[in-house]
């Protein structure tokens, strides 16, 4: 227990809210056959405000909807909640195909008589877990208008030609959204009335030096600034629209520290990682410029580690 809250300790993050979630853990154990759904997050969230804005609204029963653009953090927030509360997290993505049968279930046959198959959202409810919405924005109003006496104060689920479930005490939902990708559209309002919004601001640079470091204690800080100084040159470009969003990728920011570690050179490991997520042609080469910038031709892996 302690080690799970070491890093928000270390945040100054309230205590006596730190006490409140250790006796919501106390007092909704997560059964042995849930508990390898109770997953330890790769990275730790640093952001005191966001942190307490989401766990106090969890603590009062409430869904949060988080917000924003892309790399801001939406999804390992969701997942250091759901693992310092300590409960089984079922992620549902989202896309434009996504259905009432894909959230709650739909019929099969078994044991030579037709039942009900359930889905992510019905177990969820059922084993009292942490259901992360992830990119709600991409899906067709009818599909997530199945969620909303799920969602508001009914906490029901009327499933078609079976029974209607009551939520466990312990269920919640946290949604995410990024702005402006493809296939998104405007949430209905009815939906957003369901959540208690967070719109989740920029990454910092020390924050994401604090968060390169930890993944990577290691890795030696001068060179690790430089990647760090790297990202956040991409961050304003990205911006002010100069280029897209999609070298602006913090999984491959990390996949190519990986690849440093193991003996790549820093120049090729950034070009898999961050440059080649870019397929246009000009992007890319300005892109390649920034790198320049940051990352010297003759640098080779003993730079970071």
């Amino acid at each position: 227990m302690e080690e799970i809250f070491k890093i928000y300790e270390e945040q100054g993050i309230s205590g006596r809210l730190l006490r409140d979630i250790a006796r919501f853990r106390k007092e909704y154990p997560v059964p042995e056959q849930l508990k390898n759904r109770v997953l330890r997050p790769e990275i730790g969230f640093y952001g005191k405000e966001i942190f307490e804005m989401a766990a106090t609204a969890l603590l009062k029963g409430e869904n949060i909807l988080l917000s924003g653009t892309k790399a801001t953090g939406k999804n390992v927030l969701a997942e250091n909640l759901a693992w310092v509360f300590g409960r089984p997290t079922y992620n549902i993505s989202f896309n434009i195909n996504t259905d009432s049968t894909s959230l709650i279930g739909t019929d099969t046959f078994r044991n030579n008589e037709v039942c009900l198959r359930t889905g992510p959202v019905y177990d969820c409810a059922v084993h009292g877990g942490f259901g992360i919405f992830d990119e709600i924005n991409m899906a067709k109003n009818d599909a997530v208008s199945v969620l909303h006496a799920t969602l508001d104060y009914r906490r029901t689920i009327d499933v078609p030609g079976y029974d209607r479930i009551e939520l466990h005490d312990a269920t919640r939902f946290i949604g995410t959204m990024n702005y402006g990708y493809a296939g998104t559209k405007e949430l209905n309002e009815a939906l957003v009335s369901r959540f208690m919004v967070i719109d989740m601001p920029p990454v910092e640079e020390e924050t994401l030096l604090s968060i390169l470091m930890t993944m990577f204690p290691k890795a030696k800080e001068k060179g690790m600034r430089q990647l760090t100084g790297l990202y956040m040159d991409l961050q304003t470009k990205a911006s002010h629209n100069e280029i897209s969003t999609k070298p602006l990728d913090l999984r491959g920011l990390s996949g190519a520290i990986r690849t440093i570690e193991g003996g790549l050179s820093p120049k090729l490991a950034i070009r898999m990682g961050i440059v080649n997520k870019s397929f246009d042609i000009f992007e890319r080469e300005l892109i390649e410029d920034i790198v320049e910038t940051r990352i010297p031709e003759e640098w080779d892996s003993t730079e970071l580690f």
